[in-house]
């Protein structure tokens, strides 16, 4: 058996980064050998910096809390004891593009929970089942990073997962328009119920920087490696609005859509039940095996109830119907902190670790 490959997690006292924990504890391909985090907490014990602040419903892995956290800009030390590294830092969006670039230097790959480098032209921002062509940039990006393994891959922003997979197979009838409004999760920003009891009976109408992400961040997704970057697409008008509902986990969107050539409903339903990608043909560990679930109920999909759909990594679709002013409208959800954050960052690495972009 291939000795497992051994990994950082920078950023592993936050929330993204204790489900980082919980999803590779038992990997099959990789191994946390190092966990890495502020000054404030370097030099700690794992289980003593968290203490109070563990916000995953399991335990910490056994192994874990005994761990001692690094100082995250403490490079040499990290590359000592990591073959690559997830990133989930809570810092300002130049402080951690410097950080990664930083790693990405130093021969240590970064796959990135942040969103600092989605715009980067040469940086592939993944969701694996969608655009796994658009790692071929890496060669580009490491040309000009002057590196032989290093480079950054990231994950995109968590609320489009809950559509972006609905509407990629439906491209090829050409869609116009999207408008799409999302009800998002208290743990999308790194809170539960108990950390922030203002959510309770309330909706925040606004997320700082989500619905730019939400209309900018799809077209990349869709867009093309081109002369060493991935060039956006430009075909497609999307229009948001992105809303914090009281749900611990679970970001559901409402998405209505118009079409160049109007496909029937059952054609919508084929293209979506056939749907699937590189991680399900290479059976990766995290793929979820169904990636898109249709529920016929009219109260489905629910976060309570389908969030969890394999592991968390499946996304759930529900009440496909003609609309009024677009062509149809439906409903979409998926986990935010695992398909969307932590989970989907795991993919993407099970993805480039079969590919040998990890070698």
């Amino acid at each position: 058996m291939k000795e497992k490959m051994r990994c950082g997690i920078i950023g592993a006292t936050g929330m993204v980064g204790q489900r980082f924990i919980t999803l590779l504890a038992d990997h099959p391909y990789f191994q946390i050998t190092a966990l890495a985090a502020s000054p404030r907490t370097a030099g700690l014990p794992y289980k003593e910096a968290v203490d109070g602040r563990w916000k995953m419903a399991c335990p910490i892995p056994e192994g874990i809390g005994d761990m001692v956290i690094h100082d995250a800009s403490h490079i040499d030390e990290m590359k000592a004891l990591c073959d690559f590294v997830f990133c989930a830092v809570d810092l300002k969006k130049e402080e951690t593009k410097a950080l990664e670039e930083a790693y990405a230097k130093a021969e240590i790959p970064v796959i990135s929970n942040n969103s600092a480098n989605r715009w980067t032209s040469d940086v592939p921002m993944v969701i694996p089942e969608i655009n796994d062509s658009h790692l071929a940039v890496i060669a580009s990006q490491r040309e000009r990073l002057g590196t032989h393994r290093g480079f950054i891959a990231v994950k995109p922003n968590c609320s489009i997962q809950s559509y972006v997979p609905a509407l990629t197979p439906l491209r090829k009838y050409g869609i116009k328009q999207i408008l799409v409004t999302t009800y998002q999760a208290i743990s999308g920003a790194g809170k539960n119920f108990e950390t922030w009891p203002e959510m309770v009976d309330n909706v925040i109408p606004y997320i700082g920087g989500e619905e730019e992400k939400s209309e900018r961040e799809p077209l990349k997704i869709w867009g093309e490696v081109r002369g060493g970057t991935i060039v956006a697409a430009n075909d497609v008008a999307i229009t948001s609005q992105c809303i914090r509902v009281p749900v611990s986990d679970g970001h559901t969107a409402a998405v209505f859509v118009s079409f160049e050539n109007t496909p029937p409903k059952e054609a919508i339903l084929a293209e979506w039940q056939s749907f699937r990608g590189l991680p399900q043909m290479l059976e990766l560990p995290h793929a979820p095996k169904q990636f898109i679930t249709y529920f016929e109920e009219d109260n489905r999909p629910q976060c309570k109830l389908d969030r969890d759909l394999y592991g968390g990594m499946g996304v759930s679709v529900g009440r496909l119907r003609p609309d009024t002013m677009f062509d149809y409208k439906f409903v979409g959800l998926s986990h935010n902190t695992l398909r969307g954050a932590a989970g989907g960052a795991v993919l993407i690495a099970e993805l480039l670790y079969r590919q040998g972009y990890l070698d």
